[in-house]
């Protein structure tokens, strides 16, 4: 038949169908799908689809009744079960299926899977979309995006559909969540967005993460041109966007990929390696060449065309582990006997190099729920290559803890300090994220034990303790205000919450926190290594206390963390310190402003020539309940002047390390499991001077 011309002028070639069959055509959008075009002098669609096994496909619409055997595609000589056929006088938003005829006879009505655009769900068909035209704003964005290693990255997950709805129940469309969304965000001091799944899916309540259609944007909220409307208006306002991806696993809809021409297609053909029997769904054949075309393609796609900054991947686990949440006769070893699925393990290493071949910049993190090494290692030197690894072990574990009555906490205390040990074993998110809220786990406000004002008091303790901790943030919507009712996935957040005082302060104080972060380097300068963090005290479990410091590349931006998990507050909490001189408060969580009681250090503090934690000097520091204090050493004036006028005037509402480096982080971190000298008890402070003198250790950076 000739070479097809197809949209952005880009033929049908052999080479692009040679590189598919190969798994390396990462651009494969451009070939596959329905294509506005204009052939022989007259405009069309052509429509282009891989279904090796099939007897026969054709274009079903209405305009034929939906019977596609009259309007046939060719079959591509030599192509490997590539189809194709031009017709003419038909446009954007016509309906579609590829009616295919299996060797067995049955009729399969499929939606494309390279669709740009598809029907509202409960309806399945394709439509014919456009990806082309959109005029973008956002090219100051893209000339400064840098690394994100040493620089704030504080991310709002949001699932579009339920962050806020209309008077009437309706959803926002993409462009009008442009004009609520993204002023609330910058207003709160988010660096970044984190959409849930917006890959076409036909379940509400999957949330996204069962996708039918890997290159559509999904219609609830408009077309593919109304989110990159979205997107580029996040970006002229300097705010990144995310996208949750989810390459691991795919609907069983009969209109999907599930046995696409008849036979087990994009799916494995043995059924223990297909079937995710919790889920109820398929997971993709990652050892097939055309199947890592079409993933791969799919990522760079929402980079390419709507200009995402990157892909946090759902369920990394899932495709690692071949026996995951599966019983034992659900499951076979690999030929070594083992866990690994090695198709997996070898198509996500491809995947980072190839997203990070064409955006070095981005943002590749993984949802991985297990110890598995060198996640964020790179591809070439043994890793899975990402550059961001969800911290799921520091999320259980401080929810674990904060979840506990505080008479508790004390027995509990590792639970604080023992996620430092592996805090540099990889670059890390720490996630507050959607699955922590949900299915009767709580919100995180109901998960604070106490009364009304501690669950406040907790909350704000919590996203303070996730601020100062080493590793980019995330929080899911609601966290912010104190969503009370864990999130509902069928109604928006509770806005009328925010009719009450707690509620407002604790979003004020959510806000003022969030540009706390991106003004104070030591939070996130030296995010991914030792240099940035240095234990104060690790030990004082008996009153719930952590203390501990984060350091930016200058010795100013030091910043001196105090942190109280206990309802008790103490007017002589010392610390120990390195220097002379004065210390400023730049930070409580005790203001009343945010709901505290104003327990404050007003004045500046003065170091005592005293030694204290191994340190040669130490401040006394009035520590509220349920707290968090930070300090700055004064001396620059302008630092000064700012903490003074703190209280009074509200804020608006590291590369890549190699597995040698990262076990020199391993040695690193055994330093702080080291458990300082035993302290006397104490009703004001944490350790006398007499214990300290007996060889208190100083904890954290390794010499």
């Amino acid at each position: 038949m000739g070479k097809a011309r197809m949209a952005g002028s880009q033929p049908l070639s052999q080479e692009d169908i040679y590189l598919f069959h190969e798994g390396n055509f990462f651009h494969s959008y451009r070939m596959f799908g329905a294509h506005p075009t204009t052939e022989g002098g007259q405009e069309g669609v052509r429509f282009t689809v891989w279904a090796p096994n099939a007897a026969a496909v054709g274009i079903a619409m209405d305009r034929n009744s939906w019977e596609g055997s009259l309007n046939p595609m060719e079959s591509i000589a030599e192509s490997g079960g590539i189809w194709s056929l031009f017709i003419e006088g038909i446009g954007h938003g016509e309906l579609y299926k590829y009616d295919i005829r299996s060797v067995t006879g049955e009729r399969l009505l499929k939606a494309d899977p390279y669709g740009v655009y598809a029907e509202v769900r409960p309806h399945t068909a394709s439509r014919v979309g456009s990806i082309e035209g959109y005029v973008w704003g956002d090219q100051a964005w893209k000339r400064k995006r840098k690394a994100p290693y040493a620089k704030p990255v504080n991310i709002y997950e949001i699932q579009l559909g339920t962050w806020k709805q209309k008077e009437d129940g309706t959803f926002y469309t993409y462009r009008e969540l442009a004009d609520v969304l993204i002023p609330y965000v910058k207003e709160m001091g988010y660096t970044h967005l984190e959409f849930m799944p917006l890959t076409e899916y036909p379940y509400d309540l999957s949330w996204g993460y069962q996708a039918t259609g890997y290159f559509a944007p999904t219609s609830r909220y408009g077309e593919a041109k109304d989110l990159m409307y979205l997107i580029d208006r996040c970006h002229q306002a300097d705010i990144g966007v995310l996208l949750d991806w989810v390459p691991g696993h795919f609907a069983k809809d009969a209109h999907g990929l599930r046995q696409f021409d008849g036979t087990p297609q994009y799916e494995y053909a043995d059924p223990m390696l297909a079937e995710k029997p919790g889920w109820g769904t398929l997971s993709f054949d990652f050892g097939k060449p055309e199947v890592q075309s079409f993933l791969i393609s799919s990522a760079l796609y929402w980079m390419d065309v709507f200009h995402f900054d990157g892909l946090r991947i759902d369920a990394v686990t899932s495709m690692l582990r071949l026996d995951f949440e599966k019983k034992p006769h659900q499951w076979a070893p690999n030929a070594q006997g083992g866990v690994e699925n090695y198709d997996a393990i070898h198509f996500l290493q491809k995947l980072n190099k190839t997203i990070f071949g064409y955006y070095p910049n981005a943002i590749m993190a993984a949802e991985e729920s297990s110890a598995w090494p060198l996640v964020t290692s790179p591809a070439h030197e043994g890793g899975l290559g990402f550059n961001y690894k969800w911290n799921m072990g520091w999320m259980n574990d401080t929810l674990k803890y904060v979840e506990a009555g505080f008479e508790t906490r004390p027995s509990l205390h590792n639970l604080l300090t023992f996620p430092l040990v592996y805090a540099h074993s990889e670059n890390y998110v720490l996630p507050l994220s959607h699955d922590e809220v949900v299915h009767g786990k709580k919100s995180l406000l109901d998960k604070m034990p106490g009364l009304y004002e501690e669950k406040f008091a907790g909350l704000r303790l919590l996203l303070g303790y996730q601020i100062t901790h080493p590793g980019k943030k995330l929080l899911f919507m609601g966290g912010e205000f104190g969503q009370f009712i864990e999130w509902r996935d069928e109604e928006p957040l509770d806005w009328i919450l925010l009719d009450y005082e707690a509620h407002r302060k604790m979003q004020a104080y959510t806000a003022a926190l969030n540009h706390f972060y991106l003004e104070e380097k030591a939070l996130w300068e030296i995010d991914h290594d030792w240099d940035g963090y240095d234990w104060i005290s690790a030990s004082d479990e008996n009153q719930s206390v952590i203390t501990f410091m984060r350091k930016g590349k200058k010795t100013g931006d030091t910043l001196y963390i105090l942190i109280n998990f206990q309802p008790v507050g103490y007017d002589d909490y010392r610390i120990g310190v390195d220097k002379s001189g004065g210390y400023k408060e730049v930070f409580n969580s005790d203001e009343t402003r945010f709901g505290g009681e104003g327990r404050l250090n007003g004045d500046v503090l003065r170091a005592v020539k005293e030694s204290w934690h191994g340190r040669d000097y130490h401040l006394s520091v009035k520590l509220p309940p349920l707290g968090i204090v930070i300090l700055k050493k004064s001396g620059r004036l302008a630092d000064t002047l700012k903490a003074a006028v703190r209280s009074e005037k509200a804020e608006p509402a590291p590369k890549r390390k190699s597995p040698a480096k990262k076990e020199a982080d391993g040695s690193k971190a055994a330093a702080v499991k080291k458990a300082p000298a035993k302290k006397k008890a104490s009703s004001k402070s944490e350790e006398s001077p007499a214990a300290d003198e007996k060889g208190t250790e100083r904890k954290g950076k390794a010499k």
